[in-house]
């Protein structure tokens, strides 16, 4: 009797399928058009091939195109191996490693032949041509189980050093796998792929550029060609994705930085920020900002050391995990094991502060702490340090040197929902008043990690718990939870900005901790008279304002609202007759509070409203004698094509509004 294997779909119907059936089977039983649009399988939660047959009863779900995360992945992974294959095709003798797909498309790290030089941009339009033939030839993609000795035996006879040095380290007692291309390339890998090389679209992907990479990241081994390329679903995406990153490049901080005036970088301070005036302008109103939002919610601000020592680190748990991301003083420490002792004799070791938490600690630790008091909320503008890789400093969005607009919240177990509801509805708030639509994200346990798993699961479910009260738990802040990704000592709530061409950034957090109280010995005197752990929440909304400044001013491509604006106004005279009443009225507007400048050079007037647009200037108040005569100006407006003929009186209003601070319009 043949055996028939149970199926469960996701619409509750369960279909008895031979043993050897396989997710396309029930596709195509389905119907053609679901036949044709299955890119892969979903088997008891594992993506799998669709012609990957099932091994008992099962649950599945079929991918298409619809299910964008998993199709995209898929996709890309794919790409990549057709890029491999094709590299292969057009140079013989070339080696391959290895060629994941990424957040935007795949690469694959390759060694040229040595008939040849190392591959460039100049060989892509040939690599792409060849990669849409091995697609319009629709070749299956086929799995197969190998053993180790398969593999090594494979790579060693083709000169593959590479793979063959990788298979060899490979477990044998795991289920080793290739994926042919047809019936004459393969690659190993766990897969899963689509069912042919015919299911991209030949049109929807685009390779970028060339680099150099190490052999498994280490430059001590053989250098390769990483070659990159962009890969998506159909060309509308591609086309789409394209112009974002012209968008992008047009938006880039570091570019309008410079043109702004606003702040540059130096070799001299690798990973910090020499702030000008007009960026320092920016810095200083968010601050005064968030400054109003900490004291209206019943924050008292702190200032604490840069420097601490290192036992301080020992005892918090980060000198174990921050090590190596620290800036040690002196620079020479003995090399230690996680949380092992640090201070050895009567050496003084001292380090920058990485983070302001256990600072605050020491703050919360002074005198006598009684329920009564708490929540205790502390606040910090807290300069930090971290030695980040070379490699890895970009602009104001990677630094070794930052700022923070941080706090910490000291409270009793019943009172972390409603502080961290709080906290929800406060940077709510704060991103509404810049324009940013957010989603939020819980991040949850890693496997490394301090603290009891009762403790974790009580944190996780106060996150939970304070985000469905304040209403956030919804698809409409694309609530999610991310397992795993936690810090070693805390889950953490997560705000991910969407900026104004389709990007997200991670900026704010809250954590419930409960790790740091312990090991710090953080205590407060309970309503019975005895010592008690206070649960610790760490919250920033901008995150560091060297991060916030820069997606800002990409967000807004430079043009940041006029409330931040450096220069929120220019009167400009056409002639030089009318530089009194030009300076009459910067002197008016200067007065009101709005930050002017009066542009007196003898230039002509299209050369000035053209330099203060790029400049990002908001407002270019054009004054000539028939203003002059009758007290008005005419008003240009950044981004508007109109301009308007005002009395100075109703410039002024018009211009005050605009630069009022959100939260204190009225």
């Amino acid at each position: 009797m043949t055996e028939l294997l149970k199926i469960s779909l996701p619409d509750g119907s369960v279909r008895e399928v031979e043993a050897g059936s396989t997710p396309a089977d029930i596709a195509a039983a389905i119907g053609p058009g679901l036949a044709k649009a299955a890119l892969a399988a979903r088997v008891d939660g594992e993506v799998r091939d669709l012609n990957r047959p099932f091994e008992g009863d099962a649950e599945l779900a079929l991918i298409t195109s619809r299910d964008e995360a998993d199709a995209l992945e898929l996709a890309r992974h794919d790409y990549a191996h057709v890029l491999a294959e094709a590299v292969q095709a057009l140079y013989p003798g070339t080696q391959i490693t290895f060629g994941p797909a990424t957040g935007d498309g795949f690469y694959y790290d390759v060694m040229a032949p040595a008939s040849r030089e190392p591959f460039s941009s100049e060989d892509l339009p040939d690599i792409e041509a060849k990669m849409r033939e091995i697609i319009k030839a629709d070749k299956p993609l086929r799995r197969e189980v190998w053993s180790r000795q398969q593999l090594i035996d494979k790579w060693e006879s083709e000169g593959e050093t590479f793979k063959a040095e990788w298979a060899k380290e490979l477990p044998e007692n795991e289920e080793l796998t290739v994926y042919w291309s047809g019936d004459d390339w393969l690659d190993m890998c766990r897969g899963p792929h689509l069912a042919s090389t015919g299911k991209l679209d030949p049109d929807a992907f685009k390779l970028m550029r060339v680099a150099g990479a190490y052999w498994r990241g280490d430059q001590r081994n053989a250098q390769l060609t990483r070659i990159y390329g962009t890969g998506w679903l159909n060309k509308k995406q591609l086309k789409q994705h394209l112009h974002n990153l012209e968008e992008a490049a047009k938006r880039d901080h570091r570019k309008l930085g410079r043109e702004m005036d606003l702040f540059h970088l130096s070799d001299v301070a690798h990973g910090s920020v020499f702030w000008h005036p007009k960026g320092y302008r920016i810095w200083r109103e968010l601050e005064s900002y968030m400054r109003r939002k900490m004291d209206g919610g019943g924050y008292r601000e702190i200032k604490t050391p840069q420097v601490m020592d290192a036992r301080q680190w020992e005892q918090s748990g980060h000198w174990g995990k921050y090590r190596e991301n620290m800036f040690v003083i002196p620079d020479e420490v003995p090399n230690t094991e996680d949380d092992g002792p640090v201070i050895s004799g009567e050496a003084d070791w001292m380090a920058l502060k990485p983070m302001n938490c256990p600072a605050h600690v020491l703050v919360f630790k002074q005198g006598i702490t009684s329920y009564r008091d708490l929540p205790i909320r502390l606040g910090e503008m807290g300069c930090c340090h971290r030695n980040e890789p070379h490699g890895a400093l970009h602009g104001l969005m990677r630094v070794r040197q930052f700022t923070q607009d941080d706090a910490h919240i000291f409270c009793t177990e019943a009172q972390v929902v409603e502080e961290v509801r709080k906290f929800c509805e406060l940077a709510d708030g704060v991103y509404k008043d810049f324009g940013f639509k957010y989603e939020i994200k819980l991040a949850t346990r890693p496997e490394q990690r301090f603290g009891s798993d009762e403790d974790w699961d009580k944190a996780e479910q106060e996150l939970r718990d304070a985000v469905v009260e304040a209403g956030m738990a919804t698809e409409e802040f694309g609530w999610e939870e991310l397992p795993g990704e936690g810090a070693f000592y805390a889950p953490k709530l997560e705000w991910h900005l969407t900026d104004a061409i389709g990007r997200t950034w991670q900026v704010g957090t809250i954590q419930s901790d409960r790790v740091l109280p312990e090991r710090l010995d953080a205590t407060y005197i309970g309503e019975d008279g005895d010592k008690h752990r206070p649960v610790m929440l760490h919250r920033a909304i901008f995150g560091s304002y060297e991060r916030f400044i820069g997606i800002l001013i990409e967000h807004f491509a430079g043009k940041v609202p006029v409330w931040l604006a450096p220069v929120q106004a220019v009167v400009a005279p056409i002639v030089s007759d009318i530089d009194g009443y030009a300076e009459e009225v910067r002197a008016k507007l200067e007065a009101a509070g709005i930050r002017v400048n009066a542009d007196l050079r003898n230039e002509k007037i299209n050369y000035k409203v053209r330099e203060h647009s790029l400049a990002k200037v908001p407002h270019i108040l054009v004054v000539g004698k028939r203003e002059a005569e009758e007290g008005k100006v005419t008003m240009r407006t950044l981004g508007e094509k109109d301009q308007q003929v005002l009395t100075l009186d109703e410039a002024m209003a018009m211009l005050i509004k605009a630069a009022t601070p959100p939260d204190l319009l009225i």
